[in-house]
């Protein structure tokens, strides 16, 4: 993902004040040991997420409206799809250590 020039301190605010409903329905799907990295030099974010399930929370097929409306209150600081789904780019791991 990527955050928007500019917006740095109003992204750490937004999350700091994350709604309580969001982070209910993040672990109702299954999901824990979530994280968002942050490199400033590019303003890349990085989200890391353990999932027990067959869902995740960047789930664009199954948008709940919690998900949505915390996505249009985003779109304006990141870069994101015409759903205001945050643009995202998968990985491939190529490396994993027990």
């Amino acid at each position: 993902m990527k955050l928007k020039p500019g917006f740095e301190a109003e992204y750490e605010r937004r999350h700091a004040a994350i709604w309580p409903e969001l982070v209910e329905m993040i672990h109702a799907q299954g999901v824990s040991n979530y994280s968002i990295y942050w490199d400033r030099d590019t303003n890349l974010l990085f989200a890391y997420q353990e999932v027990s399930g067959d869902t995740n929370s960047q789930d664009t097929e199954n948008v709940d409206p919690i998900t949505q409306r915390w996505w249009d209150q985003m779109a304006d600081i990141m870069e994101v799809n015409p759903d205001n789904s945050p643009v995202t780019i998968p990985l491939q791991e190529v490396f994993h250590l027990d």
